[in-house]
């Protein structure tokens, strides 16, 4: 089996994720990074995993669910692009910027990784 990784960055998403109280009342901004490693076959789309989908399962999977915890959202994004076919190893990255501007920081992320 021959791989290749896929860097996706800066994928955005609103979602209703948080511990304090009245996080989850409104939507938040969430910024999502993945790192994805997928199986490929010849030169044509068909054969491996589109990147697109990829996108498009990460903003679902922030946009649908809701969890306290950013490390419990990280892992959900993770599995959930594992879960697509062609895909063999996922780490997403879940930054939240509020979190951030709301404690000086320049960033508040949790990271999780997924394989088969």
């Amino acid at each position: 089996m021959v791989t290749s990784r896929l860097f996706l960055t800066g994928i955005t998403a609103s979602g209703r994720h948080g511990a304090n109280p009245g996080e989850k009342d409104q939507t938040q901004d969430f910024v999502v990074d993945l790192d994805v490693e997928v199986e490929v076959g010849d030169d044509e789309l068909s054969s491996t995993s589109d990147y697109r989908t990829l996108i498009r399962t990460a903003r679902e999977t922030v946009e649908r669910d809701s969890f306290d915890l950013l490390e419990s959202l990280a892992h959900a994004v993770a599995s959930d692009a594992l879960a697509l076919e062609g895909v063999v190893k996922v780490s997403a990255i879940v930054h939240k910027p509020a979190a951030a501007r709301s404690n000086q920081v320049q960033g508040v992320a949790a990271a999780a990784t997924v394989e088969r």
